[in-house]
């Protein structure tokens, strides 16, 4: 470590957010870079700790404390290159993970935590600044044919690492842009689509051939592939949203996140939207259902659009604000407590333990109004600390407010399973995902990989960038009988 006493000389200091009359007038980054003082004392206050509990909160095993201490020495090329080490796409991570290593930081026991995610994203854009990120062909090409189903995290990084061992491979994607949710469901206003573009320019270059516009299973028989490749790695994703069939579920102006939230990413990039499937919360009462990241994106687009009002219902009850609290988790396991995003620095409208119970609609058919209800959690066992999944309705707490706009962000239960995994006949586990090994990435298929939230259901981008990673090795290792893929 670089600076022994720098973890009580200096105190954390986060990226700093435009200001919020400004930022809701677009849908550019919300978060300003840091200047390089300020990162190179957050570096200095990692401990370079005997035991790395970082490591083993970062589900890609990234090498935090060396590229923390190499930015404290202004060494950044070297920093950049022990990140790439075991994360191909960095400044993804570092805008739009929740920063699971944080959560497992060892200062975190009693002060606050090392601003690895803000570093990590430093690191990745001074390499693109400074020109060192530049396309790694490979020397000799193997002759294998590799299929990669889905360009979101999970396939672009298995695209990447399969290219890079000398396969040829096709990503397939069935939208007409690459990058899956990178890039046709998180906002602008979190990542900016410039990112995955020019990862997808450098892919390309390398070697990577993108077919858009192309669903496999409707397009292309999920057997061709077979026949036409030497492996196949699953990617696709989990889109099958969760759903809330009560009364009223039927009347229009009730979508899903993702049926609303693409279409405004398609109006930031200057691609088209469907004009007779045009959403827009502009004028109108919102009401979102879910409390997690997907509830926030929708929250900070609908604001950016104009809406009237926005009401955001979570069928949970407000989390604890600290470890300490019955309910949450003690280090280094991620916490359950209460989070902030940027959406909700803007204007937080979430309101806890509420149930929707049914839709009411006007003469012509459309959502008009929402008719929920409270509801009563038992308190967390103070053995286990774990809050019973259990609720009664509050009496008389009944409740009807506004709406003409209804968007479910209740998570994701599995694949979509009609299409592709039906005509490839891959085995499912319980949840309906693709079964297969975390680690091992093989279905019941042979030559068949899975990897992200495919194989493992709803999760998060760092989670598809590591299963990805995965998948290749072990496609490669199916192929040639070795590889010097990494394992982690």
């Amino acid at each position: 470590m670089g600076k022994v006493t720098g973890f009580m000389e200096y105190i954390r200091e986060g990226l700093k957010a435009r200001p919020v009359e400004e930022r809701v007038r677009d849908y550019r980054e919300v978060y300003i870079p840091a200047n390089e003082r300020v990162l190179k004392t957050q570096g200095a206050r990692c401990m370079d700790c005997g035991i790395p509990f970082c490591h083993t909160g970062c589900p890609l095993n990234n090498i935090i404390p060396d590229w923390n201490d190499l930015v404290y020495q202004d060494r950044w090329q070297d920093a950049l290159r022990q990140l790439h080490s075991t994360n191909n796409f960095p400044e993804f991570t570092g805008r739009i993970c929740p920063a699971p290593c944080e959560a497992a930081c060892v200062l975190g026991i009693n002060d606050d935590p090392v601003t690895i995610k803000s570093i990590e994203k430093a690191i990745a854009d001074r390499g693109w600044e400074e020109g060192w990120i530049q396309p790694e062909p490979p020397q000799t090409r193997t002759g294998r044919k590799v299929a990669v189903i889905g360009s979101g995290p999970a396939g672009l990084a298995a695209a990447q690492q399969l290219n890079r061992a000398g396969h040829t491979v096709t990503v397939f994607e069935k939208n007409e842009i690459p990058g899956g949710l990178l890039v046709l469901g998180i906002p602008d206003f979190k990542m900016e689509k410039h990112l995955v573009e020019r990862r997808v320019k450098q892919m390309e270059e390398e070697g990577v051939n993108f077919r858009t516009g192309v669903h496999i299973g409707i397009d292309i028989e999920g057997k061709k592939l077979l026949a036409d490749f030497d492996a196949i790695v699953i990617a696709t994703g989990a889109e099958a949203p969760r759903d809330l069939p009560i009364p009223g579920r039927d009347l229009e102006g009730i979508y899903f996140a993702m049926q609303f939230l693409p279409q405004q990413n398609r109006r930031v990039g200057g691609r088209p939207v469907d004009p007779g499937f045009d959403l827009s919360a502009k004028d109108k009462h919102v009401i979102i259902i879910g409390g997690g990241d997907t509830g926030a994106d929708c929250l900070g687009t609908s604001r950016r659009q104009g809406a009237k009002s926005i009401r955001q219902f979570e069928l949970l009850p407000k989390p604890p604000l600290s470890r300490d609290e019955p309910g949450a988790q003690p280090w280094p396991l991620w916490p359950f407590t209460f989070k902030t995003e940027s959406s909700h620095e803007e204007g937080d409208v979430r309101d806890w333990a509420v149930n929707t119970k049914e839709f009411i609609g006007d003469v012509q058919g459309h959502v008009r109004a929402l008719k929920g209800i409270r509801l009563e959690w038992p308190d967390p066992d103070p053995k286990t600390g774990k809050r019973p999944f259990k609720f009664e309705e509050a009496t008389g707490s009944e409740f009807e407010v506004p709406a003409d706009l209804v968007l479910l962000a209740m998570g994701f239960l599995h694949p979509v399973q009609e299409g592709l995994l039906e005509q490839l006949g891959v085995e499912k586990d319980g949840r309906g995902n693709v079964k297969a090994e975390y680690g091992v990435q093989a279905t019941s298929i042979p030559g068949v990989f899975a990897a992200g939230d495919a194989r493992r259901g709803q999760s998060l981008v760092v989670w598809a960038l590591a299963e990805g990673r995965k998948a290749a090795r072990a496609a490669d290792l199916y192929l040639m009988g070795e590889s010097k893929l990494p394992a982690a």
